[in-house]
């Protein structure tokens, strides 16, 4: 379990995303969204509207966790959601705006939270038992996963 001082550390990586999603993509114009990754990985405009639909999933868990007992979530298709019309054709700027927020909101929850709160769990079919401490983990794991992906493609693509 993380020290108050190495959770405090997490909420502030969680806060931090959003300028450094905005960061990783400075200057790429709307045809440079849609270029794939090596391999066929996803685009950047894939992986930023792909950050807000998870975040948006981990800070309703997170809310689950807080407010029922060790509730059983839905997983989601990340692929599938990934080829919808709303993240193939909206700008980026509606993911960006909408990561600001939620992580606004969710550095608010985690921050007020009281120790106890932090061993509440919820149970995902294909991952088990999680804690609210987890998800915070997963939060910024996950941030760092794609703003490295975004870097990845930046490099692949030469820009």
């Amino acid at each position: 379990m993380p020290t108050p001082t190495e959770r405090q550390r997490m909420i502030d990586t969680v806060r931090e995303l959003p300028a450094r999603v905005e960061a990783a993509v400075m200057g790429l114009g709307e045809r440079q969204m849609d270029e794939p990754g090596e391999g066929g990985e996803w685009s950047v405009r894939q992986i930023v509207h792909h950050l807000a639909d998870s975040h948006m999933n981990l800070f309703s868990r997170v809310k689950l966790a807080l407010t029922e007992e060790k509730p059983t979530l839905k997983p989601y298709d990340q692929e599938a959601w990934a080829k919808l019309p709303d993240v193939t054709s909206v700008p980026i700027d509606a993911s960006l705006s909408i990561l600001q927020g939620l992580h606004q909101r969710a550095v608010a929850l985690f921050s007020g939270l009281p120790e106890e709160a932090w061993s509440r769990s919820v149970i995902h079919p294909e991952r088990g038992v999680l804690t609210v401490e987890n998800l915070l983990t997963t939060f910024v794991g996950h941030g760092q996963a794609h703003l490295d992906q975004i870097a990845a493609v930046r490099k692949t693509q030469g820009w």
